[in-house]
């Protein structure tokens, strides 16, 4: 079974979550940022991810350190989750509309921890969330997972449809990329 449960408590924030990548959509995020919680459920619905994140973070400072440390627990739970990687397609490319915007993302689950990130947004915020987080999620996710993620911006000029096209993207990429292959290790040095 592909899952993993990770628990992870710090001054700062105390994340429980657990996630099946062959799941039955069952979702249920609770970090007491509301779009966050909504981008994290795209995330799940969209990959077809089963994931249960419960955060109590220190919002009222902001939050930074409740987004930044679920990314690194849910790239923890994914590398814990795939093991040795054997027998999953492990690249996969989505581009995802949501309305006027338009996003992209192609990823390799190798091992190799990489993120590029290239999207702009015109406001601070969106909700209780602070923009510039969408990029340390996906750095701590990515780092953390050992995923090369790489993700863009096509176009795009309200925030919210942009930040979920992203998240959408890298779903659908991560959805690819976790489908069996039938056992067979993808790469040419014979482990990932």
């Amino acid at each position: 079974m592909r899952t993993a449960k990770i628990e992870r408590k710090t001054k700062e924030t105390d994340i429980k979550l657990c996630i099946d990548l062959d799941g039955k959509g069952e979702v249920s995020i609770n970090t007491g940022i509301g779009f966050f919680d909504h981008m994290l459920t795209a995330l799940a619905v969209h990959s077809g991810v089963d994931m249960t994140v419960d955060c109590k973070g220190d919002l009222n400072v902001d939050g930074h350190h409740s987004v930044e440390d679920i990314g690194i627990c849910l790239g923890k739970a994914f590398a814990e989750a795939l093991g040795d990687k054997a027998g999953i397609a492990r690249y996969g490319s989505a581009f995802v509309p949501m309305d006027e915007a338009l996003a992209f993302c192609s990823l390799d689950i190798s091992g190799r921890a990489f993120l590029v990130f290239d999207a702009k947004f015109s406001d601070d915020r969106i909700g209780e969330f602070d923009t510039c987080l969408a990029e340390e999620f996906f750095r701590a996710f990515a780092f953390n997972s050992g995923i090369t993620l790489h993700i863009r911006q096509e176009y795009g000029k309200n925030d919210h449809h942009i930040c979920e096209a992203i998240f959408k993207a890298v779903a659908h990429a991560l959805k690819q990329a976790l489908v069996d292959n039938g056992g067979k290790v993808l790469s040419t040095k014979g482990v990932l």
